[in-house]
């Protein structure tokens, strides 16, 4: 049975970092890609990072604005993938939730394609 199990969302104030990790059971990283997503307030789910197999290590950001600032990375030891989260906006609260497509080489950010989720983890940027 896979389980994707999140950790590491709280509350900071603009310009700090968090980093979330994502413990995956069941199978091993390399067999799935894997995304970040995240959901504000009011909002639609949407894609922030998937790391995937297509093309050797890919790593693909569906949201411009966030290169350079957030970093997904895999530890295939640790089975863990993780969010480097730095300078951290106002605008970046939601909840974030890991998520693993089946097919290794997928990337798209539709949430619907997407066979296994993390129970999601709250990050809050305030002042």
């Amino acid at each position: 049975q896979v389980q994707l199990v999140e950790s590491g969302g709280g509350s900071v104030q603009p310009g700090e970092s968090l980093t979330l990790s994502c413990v995956v059971s069941g199978v091993n990283l390399d067999y799935y890609a894997f995304t970040w997503f995240r959901q504000a307030p009011g909002k639609e789910r949407e894609g922030v990072v998937c790391a995937s197999n297509s093309n050797g290590d890919n790593k693909k950001y569906y949201v411009d604005s966030l290169k350079g600032r957030f970093t997904i990375s895999r530890d295939f030891a640790k089975n863990t993938v993780y969010l480097q989260m730095n300078s951290l906006k106002l605008e970046d609260t939601a909840v974030y939730y890991c998520a693993a497509d089946t097919n290794p080489a997928a990337d798209n950010q539709n949430p619907y394609e997407y066979e296994f989720w993390g129970q999601g983890t709250q990050v809050t940027v305030s002042s």
